[in-house]
C-alpha cells in the first residue's frame, strides 16, 4: 500500500518525465532537493517521529517558497496534507489542500499525473474530515486523469480506488464502492509486495458489507474477508520493515473490532518488535 498522502517516487525525482511539455515560467528558481527531503521524511516516519516530520516539511516549505520552486512547494504541501490528516489537524490540512490546488492551477499542470496525485491527496484529507461531496468531485477528476494516462503506476490507481471507495461508502453508494474495491484488489495484485495493500482492501470491504447489510447478515462474508486479509499479511517474502509495521498497526484494530483478538494482538506485537529493532 502506498502511504496515504505521499507522492510516488516518480513524482518527485528529476527529471519528471510525465510532466515533459509543461513550460517552465521564466523565473529565477532555486529547486529544493525533493528526493533528499522524502528520504528524511521516510526516516522520521520509520521512527514514528511525527513532530520531526512536520518540522522538516515546514522548513523545506519555506525554502521552496524563497527559491520560487513551485514544483517543490507542491510536493511538500502534498506531504503536509497527509501529515495533518493523520494528525487530526483539520484546519491545517484544509489550508494545505487549498494551497496545493492553487499551485496545480498556477503551474498549469492540467491533466498531468501530478495534478491527479494532488487531487487524491486533497480528496483523502477532505473525506477524513467529513467533506465527502468535495472529496468525491476531486476523486472523479483524479480517476479521469489516471485512467486516461498512457503510463500510470498501478500503486497510484490502487490507492485511488481504495480511497474513493471509502467516500462512496460514506455517501452510501455501495455498488460503486464494491466495484472500486475489486479494481483496487486487482491492481495491487500486479505490484511487488502488493499483498499488504490487498489486505487493507479486504478489511475495508468487510466494513462496507457490515455497513450495507448489517452485522448479522454480513457476518459470513466479513469473516471470509478477514481470513483472506490475515493470509495476505502473512505472505511469504514480504519485508518486515517499518512499512510492514505501519500496516500491522493500521490493520490490528479492524481485526479486534470483529473479534479476531489473537490476530490483532499478534500484529501489534509484530509492529512493536519492528519499531524497537529499527
Amino acid at each position: 500500500m502506498k502511504k496515504e498522502g505521499w507522492l510516488a517516487k516518480e513524482d518527485y525525482e528529476e527529471p519528471v518525465c510525465l510532466l515533459d511539455g509543461i513550460p517552465d515560467k521564466p523565473r529565477n528558481v532555486k529547486p529544493v532537493p525533493q528526493q533528499r527531503i522524502m528520504e528524511k521524511v521516510e526516516e522520521y516516519m520509520s521512527r514514528r517521529d511525527y513532530a520531526a516530520v512536520e518540522k522538516h516539511l515546514l522548513y523545506w516549505l519555506e525554502e521552496a517558497k524563497l527559491g520560487n520552486d513551485e514544483r517543490g512547494e507542491l510536493m511538500i504541501r502534498n506531504e503536509l496534507i497527509g501529515h495533518y490528516r493523520k494528525s487530526g489537524k483539520r484546519e491545517e490540512a484544509f489550508a494545505q489542500v487549498d494551497q496545493a490546488l492553487a499551485l496545480v492551477d498556477a503551474l498549469d499542470y492540467g491533466e498531468t499525473i501530478s495534478a491527479g496525485t494532488t487531487y487524491v491527496n486533497a480528496a483523502t484529507a477532505l473525506n477524513a474530515f467529513g467533506d465527502n461531496i468535495r472529496a468525491l468531485a476531486l476523486f472523479h477528476k483524479a480517476k479521469d486523469i489516471y485512467e486516461s494516462a498512457k503510463h500510470i503506476d498501478p500503486v497510484l490507481l490502487g490507492g485511488l480506488y481504495n480511497n474513493m471507495a471509502l467516500v462512496c461508502r460514506e455517501v452510501k453508494d455501495y455498488a460503486q464502492a464494491h466495484t472500486l474495491y475489486a479494481q483496487a484488489f486487482r491492481m495491487m495484485g500486479t505490484v511487488e509486495n502488493g499483498a499488504l495493500e490487498q489486505a487493507i482492501t479486504c478489511l475495508n470491504e468487510a466494513d462496507l458489507y457490515a455497513d450495507e447489510l448489517g452485522a448479522e447478515e454480513a457476518e459470513h462474508r466479513v469473516f471470509e474477508l478477514l481470513d483472506q486479509a490475515e493470509e495476505l499479511l502473512d505472505t511469504e517474502g514480504i519485508p518486515h520493515n517499518g512499512y510492514y509495521a505501519f500496516v500491522c498497526e493500521k490493520c490490528a484494530p479492524a481485526f479486534a473490532h470483529y473479534g479476531y483478538f489473537l490476530t490483532a494482538r499478534r500484529l501489534e506485537e509484530q509492529a512493536k518488535e519492528i519499531y524497537e529493532r529499527d
